[in-house]
């Protein structure tokens, strides 16, 4: 008679994404990297930050691990564009931030302004805070001078990005350490909290 084998599941590890670079580069991630753990990034059809936590919120029942990566310069604009008397965008994301701390399961992922600052890192240890996504581009190009938003460029058949940055990476790991985690009483500094996804896949 057969002894039955113990087969271990591959982790599940989900992602809760507010824009499609961040949906192509973890796409660019998993193909990239031979890693025994089931991606799902997810764009969620709906964007408001109450819709994101929503989902964030589900499958972290469902997974091991759920990452909400967020671009804080989009909850910067909607709070300088917020209405007198109504709770703001940056009000709002910090109450959903607290919940998302005594759920062990769920990682916040803030990039300040966005999923760029994480690109420089690759290149440079730098906390300097970009007003801009216009001036944070112009910085990247100087390191990256042909990139664009576009999937053409980051999925390029003959060089993607993650293959670009990839050399580059444990740079990029080490910086984003050294600049340190985002801290609300402190929102005009540059950071980017990239770095926590690939210590858990390192896991």
């Amino acid at each position: 008679m057969r002894k039955s084998r113990n087969i271990q599941k591959r982790k599940v590890f989900s992602f809760v994404v507010d824009g499609k670079c961040e949906l192509w580069y973890l796409q660019l991630l998993k193909q990239q990297e031979n890693l025994n753990i089931h991606l799902e990034p997810k764009l969620p059809h709906k964007k408001s930050l109450k819709d994101q936590f929503n989902l964030v919120s589900r499958l972290s029942k469902e997974s091991e691990k759920v990452f909400w990566i967020i671009d804080f310069d989009n909850i910067q604009k909607e709070t300088i564009e917020n209405k007198k008397g109504t709770k703001s965008a940056l009000q709002e994301f910090q109450g959903l931030y607290n919940k998302c701390q005594n759920n062990a399961n769920i990682v916040v992922i803030v990039n300040n302004p966005c999923l760029e600052f994480w690109y420089l890192l690759h290149f440079e240890q730098t906390a300097r805070y970009f007003q801009s996504y216009e001036q944070l581009e112009n910085a990247l190009k100087q390191r990256l001078p042909e990139y664009e938003k576009t999937e053409r460029y980051y999925k390029n058949a003959r060089q993607n990005i993650y293959q670009r940055l990839k050399s580059r990476l444990e740079t990029a790991l080490n910086n984003a350490k050294q600049v340190g985690n985002f801290d609300f009483s402190n929102t005009d500094k540059g950071i980017s909290e990239m770095h926590k996804i690939f210590e858990a896949l390192r896991k």
